[in-house]
């Protein structure tokens, strides 16, 4: 069985890469909207569901679609992509020294049946300076990481206190949930 992993996100690509796992990437447009009275595991549920949507004419026997969504959720809101590099400051700024969750939502798309699977992991941020947030957004451009930031990257390993659950959850992809998942239709790593 061959799979898909319908993303353009670099890091779920080299999670999967980093676990010898072998798969094709499709990277289709995905409209990620989701109606405003939604909160936490709600929107990546509802986001990842439109994605499935998109895809099933691809789903058959052979393979098996992968697609993934994580938000950041501050308790309050949802933090997605920010718009710029100011709206990045504004959102490592709202962290600085509070807790948040990182929920990812992985769907499974094979034959036309959908499975689902999510994680929750909560990561506290120390207090961050302004100067070391200008510095962040400037040299690694989180443009395109929801919450404006990248565990694995500089910010992380200097600005985060402590995390509780799924480190490459926050990163975008829970690693150890989603190869469970693949041994259950019989796609084995190396090691196995």
């Amino acid at each position: 069985m061959q799979i898909i992993l319908a993303s353009s996100s670099k890091r779920r690509q080299q999670l999967l890469k980093d676990a010898q796992i072998e798969f094709s990437i499709i990277q289709p447009e995905f409209d990620e909207m989701y109606p405003k009275k939604l909160r936490k595991t709600k929107i990546p549920r509802h986001i990842v569901k439109k994605k499935i949507e998109v895809l099933k004419h691809l789903s058959n026997t052979d393979n098996l679609i992968v697609v993934a969504d994580t938000i950041v959720w501050t308790g309050k809101e949802c933090l997605e992509k920010p718009k710029n590099e100011k709206h990045a400051r504004e959102m490592l700024k709202s962290l600085s020294n509070k807790k948040h969750q990182v929920i990812t939502v992985v769907g499974f798309l094979h034959d036309k049946e959908i499975e689902l699977i999510e994680q929750k992991t909560v990561v506290k941020f120390r207090k961050l300076r302004s100067k070391e947030i200008s510095f962040y957004v400037k040299n690694f451009k989180p443009i395109d990481k929801a919450g404006a930031y990248g565990i694995q990257e500089w910010i992380g390993p200097i600005g985060i206190d402590w995390i509780n659950g799924s480190y490459t959850n926050v990163m975008g992809l829970p690693l150890s949930q989603v190869l469970k998942k693949l041994r259950r239709y019989s796609i084995n790593n190396h090691f196995d």
